[in-house]
């Protein structure tokens, strides 16, 4: 696929998780939406054109960037064995660097959980070391990996995650109005098993490219979000059989 049509496809994409259609688009840029719709099918746009549905989406250039690159180069990264060991030895360390990957800057973060600008240095000398970061002049920060980490099945967050994340995140009660937690269990054929596999592939993906655009947005703005995703075959009956 052309450069030019990856472009045009992040954002129809884009537009699609925003909720915004032709005939958004098609007001905001003062065009008849049977123009909008030739617009995207000659995917002829031009700069001041791409600015302005940006603008509408209340996204930038590099936000768009950010998940083209996401889409089409599968930007993540994998630490070593050693960088994960470290988090996992320290979860504040840990924490802290999460926040930092999905935006949050040094100030908010102080804001919000009071840490001390000492400790906060120290943390930051940390992740440094630990290559993660570069600590730059005035205490800004540049990330060294990818906003995505392909954690290591078998590394030290993984097991972290199974120890102790995955059982307080299913301790919740999942009854807020943005919560849903189901379960369904049933006999498939392999072929539909991996069509459902598909999906939620598919559907962490999203989940992913939706971060990527909200990631400059302001604290008021957005809140932390937790997606659990699982598949795998299940016969309960069967334990409770083998049991009698």
């Amino acid at each position: 696929m052309s450069q030019t049509n990856q472009w045009i496809d992040t954002v129809k994409r884009c537009l699609k998780a925003r909720g915004f259609t032709y005939k958004d688009v098609a007001t905001a840029l003062e065009l008849s939406e049977a123009s909008i719709k030739r617009l995207f099918s000659e995917r002829s746009f031009s700069l001041v054109r791409l600015e302005q549905i940006c603008r509408l989406m209340d996204m930038s250039f590099s936000d768009l960037a950010r998940v083209n690159d996401l889409k089409y180069q599968e930007r993540q990264t994998t630490l070593s064995a050693s960088q994960e060991a470290a988090l996992a030895d320290d979860v504040i360390l840990l924490s802290y660097f999460y926040l930092l990957l999905n935006g949050w800057g040094i100030e908010r973060i102080a804001d919000r959980f009071a840490l001390a600008k000492p400790r906060q240095i120290r943390l930051l000398v940390k992740l440094d070391k630990l290559g993660l970061i570069e600590l730059q002049p005035e205490n800004r920060v540049r990330l060294l990996t990818a906003r995505r980490i392909h954690w290591r099945r078998d590394g030290a967050v993984r097991r972290l995650y199974e120890q102790e994340v995955k059982q307080a995140f299913l301790k919740d009660e999942f009854s807020e109005g943005v919560a849903r937690f189901g379960f369904e269990s049933a006999e498939l054929a392999p072929e539909s098993a991996r069509l459902i596999l598909r999906r939620l592939i598919r559907l962490t993906q999203e989940f992913d490219e939706l971060a990527e655009m909200d990631v400059n947005l302001k604290p008021t703005e957005k809140r932390g979000y937790g997606l659990m995703v699982a598949l795998r075959p299940w016969a309960y009956w069967n334990i409770i059989l083998s049991e009698m």
